[in-house]
């Protein structure tokens, strides 16, 4: 009855009671066969996960690199899906080629890790390195392998989103490169004064001395907004669900949605077509082929544009198969039975149905409104539709406006609307536009950017934020609200990951570096005392063959040869004794 209910009113054509009676006839036959299907692909799901739940482990540490290099814009989501839709029109099947690269990428970094813990290991005992061709070849492959993946996989953002992990992780990184160093300081004074030519002795010990003062160095050139007084942190910034709760149910459903306010979410975050009737609804990609089974209901049509669809026609698709069938974020085995139920039940809902939903629960609202095509019925009076919409299902205070199109004329229209902006500008020229918030990417996190806008009155918005570490790093920056896909997941952080007052780093600076320079000077200490050969405590001696590598044989031609009768203790008074000494070359 909801969604008869709906269409009647967003497309203003009355239907009889034939017609709503046929359509809910049709839809209760689609649920029970969907609802028949759910338990056996509930079931299939939870055997996945068991089977990939061992290779999880092993992966996680490569997953963290992957995180880095791809950051937490969605973009590497629609990259990955269509990828994964490429190679299923070539194979046929779905094929998760991202699972298989991370599987190449662990076994490598696997590989060159246990080797260069057997070269440590050697060089601690003097022996020299001799490796093999095959891990020559190894090594030779595992570089292509990285340098091609860091050039396809990476792009600016990527590398920013490295830089911003540094403000989080650069202080224990420093703890781990000032231990390595320590480590590292027995095979190399070993080596050091072992060398018979000085040459070689300065170049390694300048070497060394070089990469060991810049490390604990380095921290003076780290700005982090996490090293800061505990009573100068702003308040935990407010969770905008992008698309609804994506990993728990379809995005841009109405289960999404409900799913996202009840995991703790401040505000829904989501895109609005306009159909070809003028009803808006909510579609984020520009076609329906990838969150709908347009392929089966219009086969011809699965390329046309979203907004080419009456609503009646959306009506008859399905929004949440999709989820269970190609599970986005490998969380749809942790659905109940009842939730699948749910996903199968899903349909393409309407702005009307999002506004109604953040209006009873008191949320905010932000949205992309998408200009319809040229053609189009509505192609110049959409933002007048829109609008329309808006102030009719909910108190027009609760939406962030996004569209810059005729924002002066919006905003006389309707003063209540909180004038979003996209765009990093002078702060005059936002309020000459009369912008109250900034919906910026993730990479613009800048303290001094944030402080600034907010003394002038102007909130930030950061998008997307998934990932605690960066939803700490946007907190200690001083961000009113995030954009995020794991509304489930932030609400539960209650404090940042990572916060130091600048006392603490700075001991813990100090006491880092000190303690790595008096043990690394120790070390330097004992294999110069032990290749001069000098005893370590009274009454003892210790002698050791110097040379660049310790080398033991044995020969029959190098044995001292001495004959007398063993029935006398000495030898005979004045009785030579030969010692037949034969060197070998």
């Amino acid at each position: 009855m909801r969604v008869s209910a709906a269409v009647t009113s967003a497309t203003g054509t009355p239907r009889t009671a034939a017609d709503t009676g046929l359509a809910l006839a049709q839809q209760r036959h689609r649920a029970g066969a969907r609802a028949a299907g759910c338990r056996v692909q509930c079931a299939q799901l939870s055997s996945l996960r068991e089977d990939c739940r061992m290779n999880t482990s092993h992966l996680y540490l490569v997953w963290l690199a992957s995180m880095v290099a791809n950051g937490d814009d969605t973009n590497g989501l629609e990259r990955s899906q269509g990828s994964a839709a490429a190679a299923r029109i070539i194979l046929g099947f779905w094929f998760p080629w991202t699972l298989v690269l991370l599987v190449v990428a662990a076994a490598l970094f696997t590989y060159i890790t246990l080797l260069l813990v057997l070269a440590v290991c050697l060089l601690s005992e003097g022996q020299r390195l001799y490796l093999h061709w095959s891990h020559k070849a190894g090594i030779m492959v595992t570089l292509i392998f990285s340098i091609m993946a860091t050039s396809i996989l990476s792009d600016r953002k990527a590398w920013k989103t490295l830089l911003l992990s540094l403000q989080v992780t650069a202080p224990f990184l420093h703890v781990g490169a000032a231990s390595l160093m320590t480590v590292l300081s027995w095979p190399i004074a070993l080596h050091f004064f072992r060398m018979n030519k000085t040459v070689r002795q300065v170049v390694v010990l300048g070497l060394y001395l070089s990469v060991l003062f810049t490390v604990y160095l380095l921290p003076m050139g780290m700005f982090s907004p996490c090293i800061k007084e505990r009573g100068k942190l702003k308040p935990t910034p407010k969770l905008i669900a992008h698309g609804g709760a994506p990993m728990l149910a379809p995005e841009n459903t109405l289960m999404s949605f409900e799913k996202a306010l009840e995991a703790g979410g401040d505000g829904l975050q989501t895109d609005v077509t306009i159909s070809y009737d003028g009803v808006p609804f909510l579609m984020r990609d520009s076609t329906l082929k990838r969150t709908t089974n347009v392929a089966e209901v219009f086969p011809n049509r699965t390329h046309l544009h979203a907004s080419m669809f009456s609503w009646a026609e959306l009506q008859q698709l399905n929004a949440g198969d999709w989820f269970l069938a190609r599970d986005p974020f490998g969380t749809a085995s942790s659905l109940s039975e009842q939730d699948c139920s749910r996903v199968h039940n899903q349909s393409v809902p309407s702005l009307a149905q999002l506004l109604e939903i953040a209006s009873r629960s008191g949320s905010l609202v932000l949205f992309d409104l998408h200009k319809p095509p040229h053609g189009h019925p509505y192609s110049h009076s959409y933002i007048n539709v829109t609008l329309q919409v808006v102030r009719d299902h909910i108190s027009s205070s609760q939406v962030f406006w996004l569209q810059p199109e005729d924002r002066k004329l919006i905003h006389l229209l309707d003063p209540e609307l909180q004038q979003t902006s996209g765009d990093e500008v002078s702060v005059q020229e936002l309020k000459d536009n009369k912008i109250t918030r900034l919906n910026l990417h993730y990479s613009a996190i800048s303290q001094q950017k944030i402080s600034k806008y907010q003394s002038e009155n102007i909130s930030t918005n950061l998008y997307v934020i998934s990932q605690p570490w960066l939803f700490t790093l946007a907190w200690c920056a001083g961000a009113q609200s995030v954009t995020t896909n794991s509304v489930h997941i932030l609400s539960k952080v209650n404090k940042p990951l990572f916060l130091m007052t600048p006392h603490e780093y700075s001991l813990m600076w100090i006491l880092t570096d000190v303690l790595s320079a008096f043990l690394i000077v120790m070390v330097f200490i004992f294999h110069w005392w032990r290749e001069q050969g000098l005893p370590f405590w009274s009454g003892t001696h210790q002698a050791h063959d110097n040379g660049t590598y310790s080398k033991f044989r044995t020969d029959s031609s190098e044995v001292m040869c001495v004959r007398w009768s063993p029935l006398q203790s000495d030898p005979p008074a004045g009785a030579l004794v030969s010692l037949p000494l034969v060197f070998s070359p």
